[in-house]
C-alpha cells in the first residue's frame, strides 16, 4: 500500500539566487504526517547551495489555490488563471515561487485518495508522537 507520495513540478522562482529561474520542485505527502505537505528545493535553487524543504499545512495549499491564505512563513494565493504562487519568508529573505495550479491540484488529488480531508487524526500515531515530545523534555 501507498504511504508516502512524490511529485516532481516545474517551479517559476521570482525571487531568488542569481541565473536560476526554473527549477524541479518535489511536493512531498506522507499519510504519517497527515496534516503536512513538504515542498523540497534542490540545491542549484538555494543561497546556500544545499537541498531546502519547507513544511506546512495541507489545508494551506488546498486553501491557497482558491484564495490567498496563510499569514506566517508561508503564504500561498492565486496568480491568475493557471499559476499559483507560493511565498516563503525567512530572516534571510523572501522567496517566491509560481507553479501550475493544475499541478498542484493533482497532487493535492492523489493526497486526497491517501487520506480525506477531515480524517488525517486516524492517521496519526498518537504514541510515537508523545514518545517523541517526551523523549525532549528530560
Amino acid at each position: 500500500m501507498i504511504t508516502v507520495i512524490e511529485q516532481a513540478v516545474q517551479a517559476r522562482l521570482v525571487a531568488t539566487a542569481p541565473k536560476v529561474e526554473t527549477v524541479p520542485v518535489t511536493l512531498c505527502y506522507d499519510r504519517s504526517d497527515p496534516f503536512a505537505v513538504r515542498m523540497a528545493f534542490p540545491a542549484l535553487a538555494t543561497l546556500e547551495g544545499v537541498e531546502v524543504s519547507w513544511t506546512f499545512a495541507r489545508e494551506l495549499l488546498m486553501s491557497g489555490i482558491q484564495h490567498p491564505a496563510g499569514c506566517g512563513d508561508v503564504r500561498v494565493r492565486p496568480y491568475d488563471g493557471d499559476r499559483t504562487t507560493v511565498e516563503f519568508h525567512a530572516p534571510e529573505g523572501v522567496a517566491i515561487v509560481l507553479m501550475t495550479t493544475a499541478e498542484i491540484q493533482r497532487f493535492l488529488e492523489r493526497s486526497r485518495e491517501l487520506v480525506p480531508p477531515g480524517l488525517e487524526h486516524r492517521y496519526l500515531d498518537m504514541d510515537h508522537s508523545l514518545d517523541e515530545l517526551m523523549r525532549g523534555s528530560c
